[in-house]
């Protein structure tokens, strides 16, 4: 792929001032949820995933149907990797299915086939699928150095198989989001393993990073990489091909702000979980959503236009966990930020202090 041609593409899948979701949504509806994402998230709706479906349709159940030659099966501790086809791999498969049906549907209903709006779509990146899978016997498939790179070169391929088919079907530009909540662990080396006596080392960050840029740069389109870890791992991800990176702000303190200035010095995309992915005692106002990101752009020293132009708002992490009244809500108040970001940043100001650490 050119230079030239990425540029292209990027531009017109990734930009600053829109909103976005983060891939997960509560209940086990694939065509009303695909029809809410499809009518909120006017800039970038996304292929959601229903984990409230069980086996096969969270975050680690979903990368087995998109994986080329490998698969999982259901363990009692979770999922591990089968010799063949299972139940688990083939009801993964059936629920991608399903729900690349609902979005279309709601893609067609709404007048967009064609219309060259672009879409999202969310697979667990491969440290993490490393982290959460095991081996047949029983030890995380991180332990085996070779059963990790066969795993990464499986999900980058399938993972452009499935982007190309979303963009086949839709007639429009992809954005892959590539999700990593496991990635401080990874490289902390706090994994548990099999037993209390076994150990999971950690991974070395050219290691973590060469099976991350495996995947990412397999990709013919720009690349999101999220996490939704404590303490996100922001000088690793600076250094990875991802295009843009997000994470949940309030997990972020002052020691954190160099390494996002250096993202958005290094020419990257910003996606700021901005949102509480559960209803808090008191919902905030969108005013009260979009402050930290401004108080972070001011602290930082960069202009504010920065924020409609490369900076994008989410909640903190997936919405599975939340009610389906809270998760509505949360879209309309990224779309409202977004709106903020992009017409009026200049002239927001806040009475109040900033929250703490930032």
């Amino acid at each position: 792929m050119s230079k030239a041609h990425d540029m292209t593409t990027e531009s017109a899948v990734l930009r600053g001032g829109i909103a976005t979701a983060v891939g997960s949504w509560p209940g086990a509806d694939a065509r009303e949820a695909a029809a809410t994402i499809v009518g909120e998230l006017g800039d970038l709706p996304h292929l959601v995933e229903l984990p409230g479906r069980g086996t096969g349709s969270d975050l680690i159940g979903r990368a087995s149907a998109l994986l080329v030659d490998l698969r999982f099966d259901i363990s009692t501790r979770g999922y591990r990797l089968a010799p063949r086809p299972s139940a688990t791999s083939r009801r993964a498969h059936d629920l991608l299915r399903t729900d690349l049906d609902a979005l279309e549907e709601a893609w067609e209903t709404a007048g967009l086939i064609g219309s060259g709006r672009p879409v999202k779509v969310q697979s667990a990146g491969p440290l993490t699928l490393a982290a959460q899978v095991e081996l047949a016997n029983g030890h995380r498939l991180l332990t085996d150095p070779g059963a990790v790179r066969d795993l990464a070169e499986s999900l980058a391929e399938g993972l452009e198989r499935h982007a190309a088919e979303v963009a086949r079907r839709l007639g429009t530009a992809v954005l892959v989001q590539v999700d990593e909540p496991s990635l401080s662990a990874v490289l902390a080396g706090s994994l548990t393993g099999a037993s209390i006596l076994n150990t999971v080392r950690a991974l070395p960050e050219p290691e973590a990073l060469h099976l991350l840029d495996t995947v990412v740069a397999a990709q013919t389109r720009p690349v999101l990489v999220h996490t939704c870890a404590d303490r996100p791992a922001l000088g690793f991800l600076r250094d990875s091909a991802a295009a843009a990176v997000g994470f949940d702000l309030a997990t972020v303190g002052t020691g954190d702000l160099d390494g996002i200035g250096e993202l958005l010095d290094n020419g990257k995309f910003v996606a700021l979980g901005l949102i509480p992915a559960t209803a808090p005692a008191r919902p905030p106002t969108w005013r009260e959503v979009a402050e930290p990101g401004v108080r972070l752009i001011d602290r930082l020293g960069f202009p504010r236009r920065l924020l409609a132009e490369r900076v994008l708002i989410t909640p903190a992490c997936g919405l599975a966990g939340a009610s389906l009244t809270w998760a509505r809500r949360t879209l309309a108040l990224a779309a409202d930020v977004a709106r903020a970001y992009t017409e009026e940043a200049e002239s927001l100001t806040f009475d109040r202090l900033g929250p703490s650490g930032m």
